[in-house]
């Protein structure tokens, strides 16, 4: 391997997981807490990289399929570089149940406008009863997820780890009839009470916005 395809490879990805930890991409893949080790990890890789520059066998020849397997890491770790990542939301919690949320019972309870979107979710699983809540004020933000058969939810993503354990949870939102539905993955602030509505002869809270405001995506667009 005249070309030093693998040193080359092994200093892309160190440089692309070091990119992401600097510039913020790593906030819309993995919580906070692990992104040192995902620095740390760039940092062996480039030292990886340069140990194989100086004391690598490159001039022996490997098989073709060996050679290109590392020409073609090198590239996805390039073309990464190029094009960060923008998720979907609201595609990814659509592959995923709303349902994964463990009930749990609540040792301490916010005032109503400062209780999150997760809060919320979290305090109307442990005491489902809407009457509890009718009237108290609201105030949420997260990103607009569609519901087959449903009228959009304003949601957000726990998240343990990564994407890959994320889990969407949700607030059912009566959308003013005044304007058109949000479009999916917008991200919105919501002022207003909580109601009551019922859907198929049971009664469940929903968000009686009155004021809806659109707003950036959040840096750190997770909950834990």
């Amino acid at each position: 391997m005249a070309i030093p395809v693998r040193s080359l490879c092994l200093g892309l990805w160190g440089a692309l997981l070091l990119l992401s930890y600097q510039t913020g991409r790593l906030d819309l893949l993995v919580r906070a807490i692990f992104q040192p080790w995902i620095a740390a990890t760039g940092v062996a890789l480039m030292l990886l990289a340069g140990l194989d520059l100086r004391w690598g066998r490159h001039g022996v020849r490997v098989p073709p399929t060996e050679l290109w397997s590392w020409l073609i890491g090198g590239l996805v770790a390039l073309a990464m570089m190029l094009v960060p990542p923008q998720p979907s939301f609201s595609d990814l919690a659509a592959n995923r149940s709303m349902d994964q949320l463990p009930q749990e019972e609540l040792s301490f309870v916010l005032p109503p406008a400062q209780r999150s979107l997760t809060d919320w979710v979290r305090l109307l699983l442990a005491q489902p009863d809407p009457a509890l809540y009718n009237g108290e004020p609201v105030r949420i933000s997260g990103f607009v997820l569609p519901v087959p058969g449903e009228p959009p939810r304003l949601a957000r993503l726990l998240v343990r780890c990564c994407l890959a354990d994320a889990t969407p949870i949700g607030l059912p939102v009566r959308w003013p009839s005044s304007t058109p539905l949000p479009q999916a993955d917008q991200w919105l602030a919501i002022e207003g009470v909580m109601g009551i509505e019922t859907t198929g002869g049971q009664p469940h809270s929903v968000v009686l916005p009155s004021r809806i405001t659109p707003i950036p995506r959040p840096a750190r667009p997770f909950e834990a």
